[in-house]
């Protein structure tokens, strides 16, 4: 750096600067100022030790060993701001440490200006002006994703609870109402008429559609009554509709017509309360 030597120079004084840097302004240009405050300031608030220069990605008071960096790194050394500490020599790398010195305090009381801390402060308030659009975006969309997440769970709960209340009325239907009778003559007559009755009320409280067919009738009373006969079957349940405990219906299909029983002239197929 022989090229770009600077002599630490201050108006009147010589290159220690004085104890206090009284009596005039650093000669240096404004970007090496700049520079010079910057690492000293950095180096008085962190304390301790630190590289004299940035290394890729290791942080040092001073961002590069050329041009105006450099200038400014020496000006800060031969001023007695910083002070060397300690060395690292790696082959043909030699890694200087260096630490803030009283002078360094002085310096920076002295050209930490209004104007400097104006452009510090508009520095700070440009960076926050120009994250607050991000910042609004990244909100309104962590609100959305809040939003959705709540009607989907909301939904969901309510989905829940619609389905529980349809179980309790029907349990509520089937615990208010009365079981099923015929009359002492008939149950003589049909002896399983109980039990049919019974059949159809489960079936239509457990939610099946439509009318029973005859053929499945039959087989759920067979469970309970094994022997009984299709042509007993089929008389009986003509009995139920004649008195109106149950009602016969035709079909248009028929899987089993050997089920249907004549009633009025019609093939009734099914079979409801």
């Amino acid at each position: 750096m022989a090229g770009s030597r600077l002599e630490p120079r201050v108006n009147g004084m010589d290159a220690a600067f004085g104890d206090d840097f009284a009596g005039g302004e650093c000669t240096l240009s404004e970007r090496h100022t700049e520079q010079v405050l910057e690492a000293v300031k950095s180096a008085i608030t962190a304390g301790g030790e630190h590289r004299l220069f940035r290394s890729g990605k290791l942080a040092g008071l001073f961002p590069s060993k050329a041009g105006v960096s450099a200038e400014a790194a020496l000006f800060a050394l031969q001023a007695g701001l910083i002070e060397t500490v300690r060395t690292e020599t790696r082959g043909k790398i030699i890694t200087e440490w260096v630490q803030a010195t009283p002078r360094a305090v002085a310096f920076v009381h002295q050209h930490d200006s209004p104007k400097s801390v104006l452009k510090e402060l508009k520095g700070v308030l440009d960076a926050t002006r120009a994250g607050i659009p991000g910042w609004m975006d990244e909100a309104r969309a962590e609100l959305a994703r809040l939003s959705t997440t709540f009607e989907e769970r909301a939904n969901a709960v309510l989905g829940q609870l619609n389905e529980l209340t349809g179980r309790v009325e029907a349990a509520l239907r089937r615990a208010e109402a009365k079981a099923p009778t015929v009359a002492d003559v008939m149950n003589k007559v049909v002896p399983w008429a109980l039990a049919a009755l019974e059949y159809l009320d489960r079936r239509t409280t457990s939610g099946a559609v439509g009318d029973c067919p005859m053929p499945e009738l039959f087989h759920a009373i067979r469970v309970k009554q094994p022997e009984l006969t299709l042509t007993a079957f089929q008389d009986g349940v003509r009995r139920l509709h004649d008195v109106c405990a149950v009602r016969l219906q035709p079909s248009s299909t028929m899987a089993e017509p050997e089920y249907a029983i004549v009633v009025e002239g019609q093939m009734m197929y099914a079979v409801n309360r």
